[in-house]
């Protein structure tokens, strides 16, 4: 018998491997025409506005290919829905839900979630989602958010999450054996509070699509709420003000690294306002790289968004190499001076004073706590004929580390 996993499986790795070798060969023309617009410059003062325009499509070609190959990655690796309870007790969940989204019979719910002593389980404030479900919006979203993917992570089950964080080590040397030992100082220790905050969704089904029992009800939920979940937290992480959402880290006071102090995130300025400088503009990179501790750098990442990364891709070291890199395979991430390059549209655009790129140790640097449970309530009298699906889950985020991450600022 042949087997057709087999054969889907080999299909789209094949499929994943001709888009990856379309952006291979998109960033060598790419590398081509820079070359071409920049030889132009150099000898007559200006580059062709031909020349600029093929430039032009063939970032868009470079961009449209990867996201490509990454779509194909992640579908082929994408696991299969999983939770922790027992497979008795998923089932039961799975069935209860699928029952109250449906046809609205709220009774198996109710007995679920007073058998596990759920805290708030009442119908006026919806209920929880199968934990395979809640697993799948989580991984969909670490997918689309560059900040889930490299930011810290923790999960509670209160409101809030407090961490004394030591702000000054503890005192610590070298001592003979019989020598008296100096009392070791005090650590300093700052007390952090992330609060996690409502984040809700509101995807709308027709009255035939639940009672199409080909629909999965689960997948279906999942997929209508993780774009939007994603896109409001993607800005909350990166410049998020903290009221009613998370403290993005661009929403903390910011110093010259050179006067940094605890409770300000340090940045390093290009010395030209709203542009690299016109000599070495590599070297503000170097520097901004160096401006964060040795330990920081082993896992540092940049972040930056798609008109600056558009900028970056055409800066060269002194050797003529390009400092941007292409990915290595599909689903991972390009590389600038060999740092991973994370891109969020969140990020500012390269303007004047902006602070456009970041980079650091963003899983020391940054924490998002996610309260466990996604939970739904069922809404159909709001907007009829549809049912709308009042779709919640509770997550913040903010600073934990303020010398893990560093700034690039355009400014003089």
């Amino acid at each position: 018998m042949t087997d057709t996993t087999s054969l889907e499986t080999k299909g789209a790795g094949g499929e994943t491997a001709r888009a990856f070798e379309e952006f291979i060969e998109a960033f060598e023309a790419f590398k081509e025409t820079n070359d071409q617009r920049l030889s132009e410059i150099e000898q007559r003062g200006a580059s062709d506005v031909l020349v600029a325009e093929k430039l032009a499509r063939i970032e868009e070609t470079l961009d449209s290919t990867k996201r490509a190959a990454d779509n194909l990655a992640l579908k082929s690796a994408r696991p299969h829905l999983a939770g922790g309870a027992s497979p008795a007790s998923q089932l039961a969940h799975k069935a209860a839900f699928d029952g109250y989204v449906r046809r609205g019979d709220a009774s198996r719910m109710a007995r679920i979630e007073e058998k596990a002593l759920s805290t708030g389980s009442a119908p006026d404030g919806g209920y929880l989602v199968p934990a395979e479900t809640e697993a799948a919006v989580n991984r969909a979203l670490k997918a689309i958010s560059p900040m889930r993917a490299i930011s810290g992570l923790r999960q509670v089950s209160g409101a809030v999450y407090n961490r004394p964080f030591a702000t000054s080590g503890v005192g610590t040397g070298w001592v003979a054996e019989t020598a008296s030992r100096t009392q070791t100082s005090t650590p300093t220790l700052a007390n952090l509070q992330f609060p996690t905050m409502e984040l809700y969704a509101m995807p709308a089904a027709s009255q035939s699509l639940l009672d199409d029992t080909i629909v999965n009800i689960d997948e279906w939920l999942a997929d209508e709420v993780r774009i939007a979940f994603a896109e409001q937290e993607g800005t909350a992480f990166v410049s998020g003000d903290g009221s009613n959402k998370p403290k993005g880290f661009l929403a903390y006071d910011t110093v010259a690294n050179a006067s940094w102090a605890w409770g300000k995130i340090g940045f390093v300025a290009t010395g030209a306002a709203g542009a690299f400088p016109s000599t070495a503009p590599g070297d503000k990179l170097l520097d901004l790289i160096y401006a964060t501790k040795a330990p920081y750098r082993a896992n540092g990442t940049f972040i930056m968004s798609r008109s600056t990364v558009a900028a970056v891709r055409k800066l060269k070291d002194g050797d003529g190499n390009y400092l941007w890199q292409p990915a290595n395979a599909p689903g991972e991430w390009p590389s600038l001076m060999g740092y991973p390059v994370a891109e969020s549209e969140d990020m500012p655009a390269i303007d004047s004073a902006s602070l456009s790129i970041a980079f650091g140790d963003f899983s020391r640097g940054y924490l998002i706590v996610d309260r466990a449970g996604i939970r739904v309530l069922r809404d159909p009298y709001s907007a009829k004929p549809y049912v709308l699906f009042y779709t919640t889950k509770r997550v913040g985020g903010g600073v934990q580390d303020f010398d893990a991450i560093k700034l690039l600022k355009f400014a003089e």
